[in-house]
């Protein structure tokens, strides 16, 4: 595994999108679409990704 993963901001996370989902975005620093935030790789990290996978791209760094 990689130590950071790059997470980009593909969809709204306002609209359609049930309100624990928009909290997810928020939580992981994404506002807008096409924010990019650098994470650490790490459990807790990629199971915030796994709940809003349809909402964000992510590359391994």
């Amino acid at each position: 595994m990689a130590n950071t993963l790059k997470i980009k901001l593909v969809r709204s996370a306002v609209t359609q999108v049930k309100q624990d989902q928009t909290r997810t975005a928020r939580a992981l620093g994404l506002r807008r679409i096409g924010d990019v935030v650098e994470q650490p790789d790490n459990e807790s990290i990629r199971g915030m990704i796994f709940k809003i996978k349809h909402l964000v791209e992510v590359e391994e760094n």
